[in-house]
């Protein structure tokens, strides 16, 4: 394999730019050309097919900086599926005309949807990505645990997933931590902190909405800001529960912290974000907010005479607040732990390529006797038997929905990620670069601007 071409699809995340370098580097020793292709599948479907060589002389471009979130070869939105065979014929052979003997996907589900019937055409592989840590699977055999029944409404159907496990073993888990995902909980745990001082200041009811979709792994490790309450996708609220949770809450501390993953659902499994749902190019819900609806909920529930100490001049209304973390989640500098994880995925990725793999993903895999090893699975193994795709959800077992927090088994699922995931380099950045006098005096330099200038076509 002499040339491999590489691209980035879906929305970003803080660790693209590491996924990117560690191929370079491993292409770099196995003596691989890397082409980036701008702008994901966009990019390999238009007729100039534009692109960037990532490592002229078997050396990385300056430009790459593995300690910089987003991707500078840029992504899109644009995505290609089995039922459009004149798309992929059309990428296969604007592969074929830049002489790529491979092809390397950094992204997710979506981006899988495009690689797999690509990779009958030339090899294929997956480096994962994605905030939402909803890339894998608890154990191998949970595909299958999905059943269909039959419904009225379209599309004639009704998905339930039916658990046989009922806890998880960690060293089972199938890619136990996507790139992206530590960094997104780095920054959702500081938004919380600040919060809580606002709360307590005010005597105030929080509500703080993380992403995350039908996925609640950065809700549950917005833990490690000891939120007073945490609601998962995976457990509908009750909203009596809830209610008498924070009463007891505010009555004993007069303020209470809620975390919220945005695709959180009631008891009739509607999603509370998603009362006028408009969809994005994948598909995907774009919710409107799940932090607003509990508020307005419990705006109903909660008696006013629970804020007759602390606000008794105040509409009970102002009691409350709602945020959302929002988009800082997906950008700024990736910490230590997902730049490591992403160059190693990245690394391997371009291993499975040199090997003939194809059709394949690398995944990140943790034992408690060898800790984080570097892996692979076909990617038809997340399919059920339909061949959907579904997120990864968190297991019953890592949350106590009694108490709306985490279990004793998500505290240890939790640990090996964060516990070393911040470097001595991401401190001494904050330190030395945040309030950089040269930032005062000159503008920001676009990477896209450096990235224009080294850009071909066919």
């Amino acid at each position: 394999m002499k040339r491999i071409g590489i691209l980035t699809a879906g929305g970003d995340t803080p660790a693209l730019n590491a996924t990117i370098w560690g191929a370079v580097q491993k292409a770099n020793e196995l003596r691989i050309e890397m082409v980036g292709l701008l702008r994901g599948y966009a990019g390999l479907l238009d007729p100039r097919v534009p692109h960037v060589l990532l490592n002229p002389l078997f050396s990385a471009i300056p430009e790459l900086d593995p300690c910089k979130g987003g991707t500078l070869i840029g992504s899109s939105r644009t995505y290609l599926d089995a039922s459009c065979m004149d798309k992929l014929k059309l990428a296969a052979d604007h592969a074929a005309a830049l002489k790529l003997d491979g092809l390397l996907c950094i992204g997710g589900d979506g981006t899988i949807n495009g690689m797999q019937p690509l990779a009958e055409m030339l090899p294929c592989v997956l480096a994962p990505k994605t905030i939402d840590n909803d890339l894998g699977l608890n154990y191998i055999d949970e595909p299958n645990e999905w059943v269909r029944t039959p419904a009225a409404d379209p599309p004639g159907y009704k998905e339930q997933h039916q658990r046989l496990r009922s806890t998880v073993r960690l060293d089972d888990m199938i890619n136990y931590a996507t790139p992206g995902f530590a960094t997104a909980v780095f920054v959702v745990v500081q938004m919380v902190e600040r919060l809580r001082t606002t709360a307590e200041s005010h005597h105030r009811i929080a509500v703080v909405e993380v992403m995350g979709r039908q996925s609640g792994y950065i809700a549950l490790g917005a833990a490690y800001a000891q939120p007073d309450i945490i609601l998962i996708p995976e457990v509908p609220v009750d909203i009596q529960q809830l209610t008498e949770q924070v009463t007891r809450l505010y009555d004993m501390q007069q303020n209470v912290v809620i975390v919220v993953g945005e695709g959180v659902r009631g008891p009739d499994g509607r999603e509370l974000g998603a009362a006028m749902p408009t969809f994005d190019p994948a598909g995907n819900v774009r919710y409107s907010g799940a932090a607003d609806t509990i508020v307005q909920m419990l705006g109903k529930s909660l008696p006013e005479s629970l804020f007759l100490e602390t606000r008794a001049h105040e509409p009970a209304s102002s009691s409350f607040f709602a945020r959302k973390v929002g988009h800082t989640q997906r950008g700024g500098r990736p910490i230590l732990f997902d730049r490591h994880c992403a160059t190693q995925l990245g690394g391997r990725a371009v291993e499975l390529l040199a090997a003939r793999r194809s059709n394949e993903i690398a995944t990140l895999q943790y034992s408690e006797k060898t800790g984080f090893t570097f892996s692979s699975i076909a990617a038809g193994k997340l399919r059920d038997r339909w061949g959907e795709i579904h997120p990864r959800e968190v297991h019953p077992s890592f949350y106590d929905a009694q108490r709306m927090q985490l279990s004793q088994l998500g505290v240890e699922y939790l640990k090996p990620i964060f516990t070393r995931s911040v470097g001595a380099d991401d401190v001494e950045y904050i330190r030395r670069e945040v309030f950089d006098a040269g930032c005062l005096a000159n503008r920001y330099q676009s990477i896209n601007t450096d990235i224009r200038r080294r850009v071909r076509h066919l």
